[in-house]
């Protein structure tokens, strides 16, 4: 055991002494052991481990631990059978191994997209309000729409405006991209599907918004500011085509948490009450308040209650029924987004990052409390649409990534010999702490020990500074005061710091940005308690690429040994869950580390429940670098000649030595960023440049797909577009 104060050896004290000494003879002093950081328990099972993650609630429905150890995905909810779960291990390893024994070849991290729950959470929302319409008695009907700026990847889009068609699911837009987006994916939709034009517009926006109209979709331009209404007006005289207008109005009612920044008087989007009282005698006098049959509001992001719910959903059913006593052609009333994410699992209304209610209990609220103010005024139900983007889309997808190393704060070995060598090298006037030190641990007087040896230390690094002790010396007083504390207890939990192949910045940029917490947990070895806990560091050069909060408000996560010599033999994966929203739209390319590489999962009848329907390699190095405005070729060319005229021609190997200088430069460009763990394999990405789709027909993956059949050298069938 090592020792504290002076000349500490390990092999001098017994097990649970301190080994101190005065005058060269050492004296054991007894000690009390620190609490193991997590509890010892021989009978660990994978239920302990949803239990210590909180899998339960967070991942609920769609995600839970199977009987080895492995987090399952439930693709369809609370409907999914046993047979049906899909392992995500399984998974990972079909996508990641190489090509020669029937993987992908992809390199992580890996974002896994998994369109069957997207397909269950968009029916689970078009349920919840059905049931609510129906069980009171409601006159309307609930038509939502998916604001894409949650997550505009093209699948996820075009999966939701094509799940969403049988009970018309339309697309919310809050720029000109994302409407030319919204107007594409939509002409397959159904032709009833609500397309909402939000955000602040000029004329160009409100141009295209009735070119959409003119194409026969569902168009409603919403006014985010009074001065919209005159170029609107303007545009639909020279255009000669009536629109369907709406407006955002800024309610009294304010969400308090972080999420409702936009919320309130002071918000920083819609109309006040005089305002659309303007614009309501502006319509008039134009001949166009019939154009006007929508309502819009938010509250904000994840809110937390539905008694917050209640009072801002009431208070714009209010400015509904007055707009329709004022002679509006009103219809719709949009509450906009809100419906939070339970994302630590605590069912908690008191929290940024859970809500205290169910998708009925949303449902159900919204439907009561609208249907009670139009009753009273004996105004007709109108259509409810909502746009929630991150409840839909936050389940859908999972970010992979792996451990690549792991470090703790290491205590070195003092010898009686080491703690001599250190003591010569200390000023006279140093010593007495050095006594001081050794008397208080004799003593007993453990809370004075830390005090001699901080002092101690901060005089010795002063000392360093002057140049009057060596590194060698400083070395031994950092290791000292470590001990010191370690043996007397002050220290019960060394956090480890487990260094991890990904970008913060890149692919969960709200935790570095605003703090947003979301659950991550290993995906595989939940059948074995956690030994350490650890913080996450990731690749970027930036002392804020590193996660130290996590679920629950810990400031470090319960973490396994990590396999092999030095943490590097075993692959350890983990995964970020709830993240399909904002998550990829954000994520800039910090150090130049682009995204991940991205596949898609379906369940399918294969032996492992799943099959992969397309894949995507991540961004290379020549990927980032142009999108910084730099020219890769340009720049091999460069490298290549300078390689050339600076390695030296060998009469015998020049023009093979050449080559291989040329193909290993080559190799970077076309690789990813991201650090190639020993034993995976990155052939795709570097084959193809990032530019490859690998995927095949959804409509009869069954038949053809990347299946996971269960033989270790079968190779998957795919297609090449």
């Amino acid at each position: 055991m090592p020792a504290l104060a002076c000349c500490v050896d390990a092999a001098v004290a017994p097990p649970g002494y301190a080994a101190f000494a005065r005058d060269g003879t050492f004296l054991p002093v007894p000690f009390t052991a620190p609490t193991p950081t997590i509890e010892n328990d021989s009978h660990w099972s994978p239920s302990h481990s949803a239990a210590l993650y909180k899998i339960d609630g967070w991942g609920a429905p769609y995600f839970s631990v199977n009987s080895s150890g492995n987090v399952t995905i439930r693709p369809y909810g609370i409907g999914t059978l046993p047979h049906q779960e899909m392992d995500l291990l399984k998974v990972v390893k079909k996508v990641s191994d190489p090509k020669s024994t029937g993987g992908l070849g992809l390199q992580l991290p890996l974002l896994i997209r998994l369109p069957d729950v997207l397909k269950n959470r968009l029916e689970s929302l078009q349920s919840a309000f059905e049931l609510a319409v129906q069980t009171q008695g409601y006159e309307a009907r609930y038509q939502g729409v998916y604001p894409v700026k949650c997550n505009q990847d093209r699948f996820v889009v075009e999966d939701i405006v094509r799940f969403g068609s049988p009970f018309r699911f339309g697309l919310e837009a809050g720029s000109k991209p994302e409407l030319l987006l919204a107007m594409s994916c939509l002409c397959k939709g159904n032709p009833e599907s609500f397309l909402i034009c939000n955000g602040f517009k000029d004329a160009e926006y409100i141009s295209l918004a009735f070119l959409a109209r003119k194409l026969a979709l569902n168009t409603v331009i919403v006014l985010e500011q009074e001065e919209e209404l005159d170029l609107l007006i303007d545009i639909s005289k020279k255009l000669n085509v009536r629109p369907v207008v709406g407006v955002r109005a800024k309610l009294r009612t304010k969400h308090s948490g972080h999420f409702g920044s936009t919320s309130g008087e002071k918000g920083k989007f819609g109309l006040t009450t005089t305002q659309i009282l303007r614009v309501v005698r502006k319509l008039e006098q134009s001949d166009m308040l019939n154009c006007f049959q929508l309502l819009h509001f938010h509250i904000g992001s994840q809110i937390p209650t539905t008694a917050l719910l209640t009072d801002g959903v009431s208070e714009a059913a209010q400015i509904y029924c007055e707009l329709v006593r004022l002679g509006a052609n009103m219809q719709v009333i949009d509450i906009g987004g809100g419906l939070g994410i339970d994302y630590d699992g605590s069912k908690s209304g008191d929290s940024d990052v859970s809500v205290a209610y169910s998708l009925e209990e949303y449902a159900a609220a919204v439907v009561q409390a609208i249907r009670n103010v139009c009753d009273r005024k004996n105004i007709k139900h109108p259509v409810l649409c909502s746009e929630s983007g991150r409840a839909i889309v936050s389940h859908n997808s999972v970010l992979i990534f792996e451990a690549v190393s792991a470090s703790a704060p290491s205590v070195p070995e003092m010898t009686s010999v080491g703690i001599q060598y250190f003591i010569e090298g200390l000023a006279e006037e140093f010593r007495s702490d050095y006594l001081n030190l050794n008397s208080a641990a004799l003593s007993g007087e453990f809370q004075t020990c830390l005090f001699y040896a901080d002092q101690l230390k901060q005089r010795c690094i002063e000392q360093f500074k002057d140049g009057s002790l060596n590194m060698e010396q400083l070395a031994a007083v950092d290791g000292l005061c470590e001990l010191v504390a370690k043996e007397i207890g002050a220290v019960t939990d060394l956090v480890r710091t487990y260094h991890v192949n990904l970008s913060v910045f890149t692919s969960i940029p709200d935790f570095w940005g605003i703090g947003q917490l979301f659950p991550i947990v290993p995906i595989h070895r939940l059948d074995e308690r956690p030994g350490v806990r650890g913080i996450l560091s990731d690749l970027t050069c930036d002392s804020d690429g590193k996660i130290d909060k996590f679920i629950g408000g810990d400031s470090s996560l319960p973490l396994h040994e990590m396999e092999g010599v030095g943490g590097g033999g075993g692959k350890y994966y983990l995964g970020m869950f709830l993240g399909g929203a904002y998550e990829e739209a954000l994520g800039g390319v910090h150090n130049l580390f682009g995204g991940p590489s991205v596949v898609r999962v379906s369940r399918s009848d294969g032996p492992y429940s799943f099959a992969v329907t397309r894949a995507m390699p991540g961004p290379s190095c020549g990927d980032v670098l142009r999108v910084m405005q730099h020219e890769p070729e340009l720049m091999f060319q460069t490298l290549k000649h300078r390689a050339e005229e600076y390695c030296g021609y060998d009469d015998n190997n020049n023009n093979n030595s050449n080559s291989a200088l040329a193909s290993s430069l080559a190799r970077s460009f076309h690789n990813m960023p991201y650090l190639v763990v020993p034993a995976s394999s990155c052939s795709l990405t570097a084959i193809n440049n990032g530019a490859g789709f690998y995927y095949c027909n959804e409509d009869d993956y069954n038949a053809v797909a990347v299946d996971s059949g269960p033989g270790e050298d079968e190779q998957w069938s795919y297609c090449y577009a």
